[in-house]
C-alpha cells in the first residue's frame, strides 16, 4: 500500500479489532487504526512515514460508532464483521447506521475466511498477534483493495414522502387543514421526481391520492442513498425518508473484481452453463443460455477470471468443454466416473442457481477445486510473500512446471522463488556469481528456512485452535440453550398432556349432560302431549280461577284455522286469538264465522271485507291489547272480566252502528220521497 492508494480513497480506512470483552457480552473495547491520506505538506508530522498518516486508539463500540459517523471513513476493515455485531439482525442494523460512502469491508475472505496471518503474509503486510497490529494490518489489506465488502442491501433505494403530522380527529377547520397537509405532500413530491430526473436516475413511482393531494408517495430507485439527491428531513406537515432495499440475507463481494486466476466449469448442451470459482472455493459467479455460442460463454468467462483448469462434470471430457480449455491454455478436470445427481446437490446446497445445468458446471468446479486443494496448500507454502501465488499456481498446474522452476521464472534474480527445500539443488539466491557457501552453512540456512516455515505453521495451528476453542465455546453454548429448549418443551409437553386428559374429562361430561338434556326434554315433550289431551276443551284449565281458556290461531286463514281445528278444536263460545290477522278474505271470515265463537281476539288490523262479514255474522272483535292473555306453550288463557268488557264494548259498537245505519236509510228514503214529490 502507497500514499497514492491511500490518496485515492480521499477518506481515512478504519481497521478494526476486539481488544477486550465480546460483543456478545458487556461493554467490548476495540483497537483502532486510522489510515489517513498522507499530507501534500513534506514537512507535516507522519507517524508511519511517507505512506499514510496514522492514528492508533481504543475504544468502546459506542465511540467507535460516533468516530464512524464523524469522520466518515471510506472503509472499515476487520478480519470478522461479527465482532462488530452479535448476530445477524444486528450486523443489519450496523450496516443501516454506516454513512453513505462508508464500506464494512472483511479483508480474511467471504463466507469461508482464512486466518489474518495468511492474508496478511500473501500481500506482504506487516502483521502481529497484539489486537492494535492486527487492526493496523486489517486496515492497511482494506486500502490495497483486498478483501470483501459486506452488505445487507441492494442497490435500490426507496424514497418515501408522506405526511409529516396526523391530520386530526376534527374541527371547525378539519378539512382545510387536511387539504393544506396533502397538498404539501403533493408538491413535495414533485420536487423530489424532478431532482430524481436531473440526476438521470432511473426510477418508479407509486402514489396515495387523498383529499386535496397525496397521503403519500413511494420511489424505487435504482442507485445507492449517496447517488440521489434527496435525503431524509422532515419540515412541517412533510417527512421524507430515503431507505436501502434489504437483501434476504448477508452477501460478500469483493472491494474490486480482478481478474483472477479461476476455476471454470462448463456443461454443454441445448443450454450452455458456465460456473467460475476461485481458487479457495469461492463462488464467483454462474451462467446459463440457451442462444448463446462459443464466443459469448469465452467473453463472459473472461471478464471474470483466468481460468487455470476447466472441468467437466462426467468420467470422459465433451468435446464442447475441450475446445474451451485449449482456447484458455488451461489444464482440464474430469472425476473417475460421472457425478450423481445426490452429490451435485449435496455440494452445491450453500449456493443459489437457476437450473440444473448451473448446478452440473458449478458442481464441476467444486470438485476441481476440491481435488487440488492440497496442491493449492502445498504451492502456497512454499511461495515467497512477494511473489503472485495464483501465477506460480497456474504455471505448475496448467504449465507443467515445477514450484522451483515457476518461481524462478517469476522472480527478477531467478532465486527468490526457492524455499530451500531439501533436495533442491540450486541454493537459495541461486544466483551462479554468489560466493561458494560451506556445507556447515548451508545446512543452517536451510534449518532455519524450516525454522521459519514451521513457526508459520505452528502459528496457523495456534489461529485454527483459537478458532476452534471458540466454536467449541459457541457449541457448548448452543447446547446448553438446546438443553434448556428441550426442559421447556418438555413442560410444555407434560402441561399440553395435562390440559387434554382435563379437556377430555369435560368433554365427556358434557356429553352426558347433553344426553340428559335430550332426554328430559323428550320427556317433557311426552308430558305435554299427555296434558293436552287430558285437558282438550281448556274448560277445566281456567275452572275456579275467573279465567277464560283462549285457543291460539297462528294466521287468520283458512289452513291456520283447520290446524288449530284439528290440535284442539273449535266450538261455539269460544275465545280464538289471531296471532296475525291481516290477509283474511270473506270466506276465510265465513269459515270463522260457522264456529259461533264468543270473541275474537286480533293481533294487527282485519280486512275491511273480513270485519264487516263477522260483523254482520255477530261475531265481536277486539283488539288483543285489550284483554291481558297469558300464554304457556300452546295453551292461553284470559281474565273472564276483560271478555265480558271487550263483548260489551263490540255491542255497544254495534248498537251505535246500527243506529247509524238506520238514521241513513231513513234520510235516504225520505230523500227519494221528496225527491219523487218533485
Amino acid at each position: 500500500m502507497t500514499a497514492r492508494t491511500i490518496r485515492a480513497l480521499d477518506a481515512p480506512v478504519f481497521g478494526v479489532d476486539v481488544q477486550s470483552g465480546d460483543v456478545r457480552g458487556d461493554a467490548p473495547s476495540y483497537a483502532l487504526v486510522v489510515l489517513s491520506p498522507a499530507d501534500d505538506d513534506p514537512d507535516a508530522p507522519d507517524a508511519d512515514g511517507p505512506m499514510a498518516r496514522v492514528e492508533r486508539d481504543v475504544v468502546s463500540l459506542r465511540k467507535l460508532r460516533r468516530l464512524i459517523e464523524e469522520r466518515q471513513p471510506s472503509r472499515v476493515a476487520t478480519d470478522n464483521a461479527y465482532e462488530l455485531a452479535a448476530d445477524t439482525n444486528d450486523l443489519v442494523g450496523l450496516l443501516r447506521s454506516l454513512p453513505d460512502g462508508t464500506r464494512l469491508v472483511q479483508v480474511t475472505g467471504a463466507e469461508r475466511p482464512e486466518p489474518l496471518s495468511r492474508v496478511a503474509s500473501r500481500h506482504g503486510i506487516p502483521y502481529g498477534k497484539e489486537p492494535m497490529k492486527e487492526a493496523e494490518a486489517a486496515a492497511r489489506l482494506a486500502a490495497a483493495n483486498v478483501g470483501h465488502v459486506v452488505s445487507a442491501f441492494t442497490d435500490e433505494t426507496t424514497v418515501k414522502v408522506s405526511r409529516g403530522r396526523s391530520t386530526g380527529k376534527g374541527g371547525w377547520s378539519q378539512d382545510r387543514y387536511t387539504r393544506r397537509i396533502h397538498g404539501n405532500v403533493k408538491k413535495r413530491t414533485r420536487q423530489v421526481e424532478s431532482e430524481l430526473k436531473d440526476a438521470n436516475l432511473e426510477y418508479e413511482r407509486e402514489v396515495t391520492e387523498k383529499y386535496g393531494g397525496y397521503a403519500n408517495a413511494v420511489f424505487t430507485v435504482q442507485a445507492r442513498p449517496e447517488g440521489i439527491p434527496v435525503s431524509n428531513s422532515r419540515a412541517g406537515d412533510v417527512r421524507v425518508e430515503v431507505e436501502r432495499e434489504r437483501r434476504d440475507g448477508i452477501t460478500y463481494e469483493p472491494i474490486v473484481r480482478r481478474r483472477d486466476r479461476v476455476v471454470v466449469g462448463i456443461d454443454p448442451g441445448t443450454t450452455t452453463a458456465a460456473a467460475v470459482v476461485g481458487l479457495d472455493g469461492t463462488v464467483h459467479d454462474l451462467y446459463s443460455s440457451r442462444t448463446a455460442d462459443t464466443a459469448d460463454v469465452t467473453e463472459w468467462i473472461i471478464e471474470r477470471g483466468r481460468p487455470v483448469i476447466v472441468a467437466a462434470d462426467v468420467e470422459r471430457m465433451p468435446e464442447t468443454v475441450e475446445k474451451f480449455r485449449r482456447s484458455f491454455d488451461a489444464a482440464g478436470w474430469t472425476p473417475d466416473s460421472d457425478i450423481p445427481v445426490d452429490e451435485k446437490l449435496h455440494r452445491t446446497r450453500e449456493v443459489t442457481y437457476e437450473n440444473d445445468h448451473e448446478r452440473d458446471a458449478l458442481a464441476a468446479a467444486l470438485y476441481a477445486v476440491d481435488d487440488h486443494a492440497d496442491q493449492f496448500d502445498r504451492i502456497t507454502r512454499k511461495t515467497p510473500a512477494r511473489v503472485d501465488r495464483e501465477e506460480v499456481i497456474a504455471r505448475v498446474v496448467a504449465g507443467g512446471s515445477s514450484v522451483e522452476a515457476a518461481l524462478t521464472d517469476l522472480t527478477d534474480d531467478g532465486g527468490d522463488g526457492d524455499d530451500g527445500e531439501e533436495g533442491g539443488e540450486t541454493p537459495e539466491g541461486g544466483d551462479p556469481t554468489a560466493p561458494d557457501r560451506t556445507p556447515e552453512e548451508e545446512e543452517i540456512r536451510r534449518l532455519r528456512r524450516r525454522v521459519d516455515r514451521l513457526e508459520d505453521h505452528a502459528a496457523d495451528l495456534e489461529d485454527e485452535v483459537d478458532e476452534k476453542d471458540e466454536r467449541i465455546a459457541e457449541l457448548e453454548e448452543l447446547l446448553s440453550e438446546a438443553k434448556r429448549e428441550e426442559r421447556i418443551e418438555a413442560r410444555e409437553r407434560r402441561t399440553v398432556s395435562r390440559i387434554q386428559r382435563e379437556n377430555e374429562r369435560l368433554e365427556r361430561e358434557r356429553e352426558a349432560a347433553v344426553e340428559r338434556a335430550d332426554d328430559l326434554a323428550d320427556k317433557l315433550d311426552r308430558l305435554k302431549e299427555l296434558w293436552k289431551i287430558d285437558h282438550s276443551d281448556f274448560t277445566d284449565v281456567a275452572e275456579g280461577r275467573n279465567l277464560v281458556s283462549v285457543k291460539p290461531v297462528a294466521q287468520f286463514t283458512l289452513d291456520a284455522i283447520e290446524a288449530a281445528e284439528a290440535d284442539y278444536g273449535l266450538a261455539t263460545g269460544d275465545v280464538v286469538y289471531l296471532r296475525d290477522a291481516s290477509g283474511a278474505g270473506r270466506r276465510t271470515a265465513e269459515r270463522l264465522a260457522e264456529t259461533e265463537p264468543r270473541l275474537v281476539l286480533r293481533a294487527g288490523t282485519v280486512p275491511e271485507v273480513a270485519e264487516e262479514t263477522l260483523f254482520e255474522a255477530g261475531v265481536p272483535v277486539a283488539p288483543a291489547d285489550d284483554v291481558e292473555i297469558r300464554e304457556i306453550d300452546e295453551l292461553a288463557v284470559a281474565s273472564e272480566r276483560d271478555v265480558r268488557e271487550a263483548v260489551a264494548d263490540w255491542r255497544d259498537r254495534a248498537e251505535s252502528w246500527h243506529r247509524e245505519r238506520t238514521e241513513e236509510t231513513i234520510d235516504r228514503i225520505i230523500s227519494e220521497h221528496r225527491a219523487d214529490r218533485d
